[in-house]
């Protein structure tokens, strides 16, 4: 069962603000850093990253696919950026994204809290694959922003 503790990632970037918040909220693209998602689409009307746009994405992990929905919860240019997964009408877990400035570029880091019950806990791993969701993403975020620091560079 979740405790709702955040697992979070941060790393000194040597680029804008400007930069980094342009590679985070390109969610159609966001297969090209992450191990596990696959980009996807934005429903319309949303057309890019705006407060309570909808975003279809696709995941997998080894032989196990799904898709998901997600809504930005927070978009506030180039600070942050956040979105819930959706499902049935509650909200699984956050994944956000923080954007301070520095004096040679930004801190980007990157947070995943979960707000799952046991039960969803549960369907979760029988979709993914994956026993420990905290461990399985700290991993999988770690590979995340390493790939768009080299992105930015």
């Amino acid at each position: 069962m979740s405790t709702n503790t955040p697992v979070s990632v941060t790393r000194e970037i040597a680029a804008t603000p400007e930069k980094i918040w342009s590679i985070v909220t390109d969610l159609p693209r966001m297969g090209e850093w992450s191990p596990e998602n696959r980009g996807g689409v934005w429903i319309a009307p949303a057309t890019g990253p705006a407060l309570g746009a909808i975003f279809k994405g696709r995941n997998q992990n080894g032989k196990k696919s799904w898709g998901t929905k997600v809504k930005v919860t927070a978009c506030d240019a180039p600070k942050t950026f956040s979105f819930g997964l959706m499902l049935n009408g509650k909200n699984w877990c956050d994944w956000v994204y923080e954007i301070e400035p520095t004096a040679t570029g930004c801190t980007l880091t990157h947070s995943w809290i979960d707000y799952r019950g046991g039960l969803a806990d549960f369907m979760g791993k029988l979709v993914s694959g994956v026993a420990d969701r905290a461990s399985h993403n700290l991993k999988n975020m770690e590979v995340t922003i390493d790939n768009i620091v080299v992105a930015a560079s």
